[in-house]
């Protein structure tokens, strides 16, 4: 049966199965993903991290399902039911929605009124009403009549009969699949709120009267409505047949059944009975089945697709731009308790705290001005970080002053501080400065995330971070194993100093864990920094497997060994000293020298071991040994007397920072402690599917300020710098697509989200207008 999973993944990621075979034995053999990816590309043909995490988690759900598939076997087979026809089925199922649906006629149960009436001996009455409606259904049933089994008249005796049917209609694997995929296609998903929850529920108000295809709803209105139906404000329903009138008496899922069965109701006797099993059938047992599987088949998409935005996000942010190795003075804004104030040296060592205050109501200017220049030269202070919650802008503000009126040329930049506070009061905090006030260590963190944004937000709990999109409506478990698969990739991705790392990134290493971190960290502490790569051996519980897996991801700058402070990993160290000897050339002079290396044929080193795809990467690592895979460092210029809501006036186009990316647009950091937002429709003028096509989180970007809601504090922007505020703009559609054939359902547009993050239809594709400020849901109030 393996060789049905891994044909089965070879086909859904369009690759090799030969491929598939290699990394799932390496994976099964306790490889981590990033090492495959990386070290073993000639095993796997080149699979990538991407591809291995697709491939590690569909491995995950086929196997769950081989499982299910023998429990389901063995329980048949305990019945005496597994026929070869049945049993076939089960092992030709690709899905377990699939295998449950086979399942079900055998599944153990408690007893049903068609099996009491099966008891009872009714089944041939069934049977035979059904086969041949010439009967009179009442004359039929009075043969079956038995009081001490239940069935006292003949009313009762059809009402078991029709159970018996209902009931294996029900259970028939192939109606539920022909149904089901009708409803997939053709149902719509219908919204209305609570009798009397209206003023409660008002957040949700754009779904009170909702109407939406099934398969068109994007997840973030799928998860709003879940939450309106949990806080008991909506009432969601499966509507069958969208385009019958109101209070229809059929569906044309009763004639999927009837077609289903080849029964074609009449006028005979017993069509009449028929046509109530086939109508109850549906109604009462069917329906209720499949709009309870396709409710949570939505919900789990809608979670999935949540997911993704978030691990996308975190992605970004992890692998945003470092500042780089520079002594930084980190300022943690306050009013009435003071700025903290921490100095970091280049290594994010805390140097130096102190707290000022420069703000109302102390407004000790000058004596905060002359302890932040004391600090400055005390130090040699070379940038300075800024946090970007309450007063952030005044303190920019009175950064910016004192550099100007001392003609420091030093850079300041706005640092985002969200999950600092988190930071700062956890266990890993109060281990790393036990003795520090709480709010100087996120004065600390904030200047470290500015030096290197990957090596402090591993410390903070994905999730604290703020770039989800409804993350607390999704399966917790599995969003925590998604962002942590992120952070493993972008921290091995970029590789990790191991005598600067902290146990919090020396545990997101490839191979290593919590105790192995802290270990490194104590033994380095106990005799001083590491210089080979070899040492890590000597690390208490670092064994062999997981020296393999971590030793490339780990850096020894200016160590005994100049390969140690790159990427090649050490079992490749041979193919270099044969590069090196057969050109006649000293090691030192073959790293870096990019015409040399550029010169040489990667298959002419390759050997048993090492094939072209390992010997073309050690090429290109040697040109630029521990490269750094992260963009070039920028930061955005806030507009000089814009500090609060109050100072945007309609038409301004700014320069702000990418905060969060959305399904339904992206939220912008403009320096007025509140994000705006650039809907999907206004990020460009030509059609977006997906926000991230133009736009990732730590972009530095132009927008206009297009609408402002200052009792709301909530903001409109544009990205196309052309629109005017108040201004109808058509609305863009993909080539080929249709409006909606109802014009009036609230489900058009590309949905928002409102102030308690619910999302909110019936936003224009192209205006900023009023239904627009519904859409701040997730916007963080700094």
């Amino acid at each position: 049966m393996s060789y049905t999973i891994n044909q089965t993944i070879a086909q859904e990621l369009s690759v090799r199965q030969e491929q598939v075979n290699a990394a799932i034995a390496l994976l099964d053999d306790g490889n981590t993903v990033p090492f495959i990816a990386r070290y073993r590309k000639e095993v796997t043909g080149g699979l990538d991290d991407t591809q291995l995490r697709n491939l590690e988690s569909r491995l995950g759900y086929l196997r769950e399902m081989e499982d299910r598939r023998q429990v389901i076997l063995k329980s048949i087979g305990e019945q005496g039911k597994l026929t070869p026809e049945l049993e076939a089925e089960l092992r030709a199922a690709d899905s377990k929605t699939r295998l449950e649906d086979l399942y079900l006629p055998y599944k153990p149960k408690r007893r049903t009124k068609g099996q009491i009436a099966i008891e009872a001996g009714l089944e041939p009455l069934a049977d035979s009403l059904w086969a041949d409606p010439s009967q009179t259904p009442e004359t039929a049933a009075e043969a079956f009549i038995d009081a001490d089994k239940g069935f006292a008249d003949s009313k009762a005796v059809l009402d078991g009969a029709r159970a018996i049917l209902m009931e294996r209609f029900a259970e028939d694997a192939a109606l539920l699949e022909k149904i089901r995929r009708h409803l997939q296609g053709q149902a719509e998903l219908t919204s209305r709120v609570v009798a009397g929850k209206e003023h409660e529920g008002a957040k949700f108000k754009d779904y009170f009267e909702y109407n939406e295809p099934l398969k068109n709803i994007p997840s973030h209105r799928a998860l709003a409505l879940f939450r309106g139906r949990n806080e008991g404000v909506l009432q969601l329903a499966l509507n069958a047949d969208p385009d019958q009138e109101e209070g229809g008496r059929s569906s044309y899922c009763e004639v999927i059944i009837a077609d289903h069965y080849g029964v074609k109701p009449g006028t005979q006797p017993a069509d009449s009975w028929r046509k109530q099993v086939i109508s109850w059938a549906w109604r009462i047992k069917i329906l209720m089945h499949l709009e309870t599987e396709l409710m949570a088949a939505l919900r789990e998409k809608a979670e999935d697709g949540a997911m993704q935005v978030f691990a996308d996000n975190l992605k970004d942010l992890l692998m945003a731009a470092p500042a780089g190795p520079r002594i930084t003075l980190a300022l943690d804004p306050g009013l009435r308790t003071g700025c903290k104030v921490a100095v970091v040296d280049q290594t994010g060592k805390l140097l130096d705290t102190a707290t000022i205050y420069p703000h109302q109501p102390q407004r000790q200017v000058a004596q905060s001005a002359a302890t932040v220049l004391a600090l400055i030269a005390k130090h040699n202070v070379d940038l300075i970080a800024i946090g970007n919650g309450t007063a952030s802008r005044e303190t920019d503000s009175f950064v910016a002053t004192l550099l100007k009126e001392n003609n420091l040329k030093i850079q300041s930049v706005m640092v985002s501080e969200a999950g600092a506070s988190v930071y700062s009061a956890s266990e890993l905090a109060a281990n790393e400065f036990p003795n520090l006030d709480v709010s100087l260590r996120g004065a600390v963190s904030i200047g470290r995330r500015l030096q290197d944004p990957l090596a402090e937000l591993v410390k903070i709990d994905p999730k604290s971070i703020g770039v989800g999109q409804y993350q607390h409506d999704v399966s917790q478990s599995m969003l925590a194993k998604r962002l942590d698969a992120v952070v493993e990739d972008c921290v091995n991705a970029v590789g990790v100093d191991v005598n600067t790392a902290s146990p919090a990134l020396l545990t997101r290493v490839a191979g290593l864990n919590g105790t192995i971190a802290q270990n490194i960290v104590n033994y380095r502490d106990e005799n001083g920094r590491f210089e080979s790569r070899t040492t890590l051996k000597k690390v208490a519980r670092l064994g062999p497997k997981a020296f393999e897996q971590c030793a490339g991801f780990l850096r020894i700058m200016n160590g005994k060994n100049p390969l140690d402070s790159s990427a090649v990993h050490p079992e490749s160290y041979a193919v270099v000293k044969n590069i090196a000897a057969a050109n006649d050339k000293a090691l030192d002079a073959i790293i870096g020298n990019s015409d040399f290396l550029k010169s040489l044929k990667p298959a002419d080193y390759t050997d048993e071991q090492f094939g072209l795809p390992t010997v073309t990467d050690i090429i290109r690592e040697l040109d630029k040994p521990g490269r750094d895979p992260r963009p070039e460092f920028k930061t955005a210029t806030f507009a000089e007397g814009v500090h609060e809501v109050k100072d945007l006036i309609p038409g301004m186009v700014l320069e702000g920072v990418i905060t969060n990316v959305t399904n339904f647009g992206a939220f912008v950091d403009v320096g007025v402690h509140q994000d705006g937002l650039v809907h999907i429709s206004a990020l460009s003028d030509k059609f977006v599917a997906d926000p991230r096509e133009v736009v990732k989180a730590g972009d530095i970007v132009k927008v206009k300020v297009m609408e402002v809601d200052l009792q709301r504090k909530r903001i409109g922007m544009s990205m196309r710098l052309s629109d005017e505020p108040g201004q109808e703009k058509p609305a863009r559609k993909p080539q080929g697509q249709s409006p909606r054939q109802n014009p009036s359902r609230s489900s058009q547009g590309n949905g928002q989200h409102n102030a308690s993050g619910n999302a909110a239809g019936n936003a224009t594709n192209g205006a900023m207008g009023g239904a627009f400020a519904a859409a701040f849901a997730n916007a963080k109030k700094k």
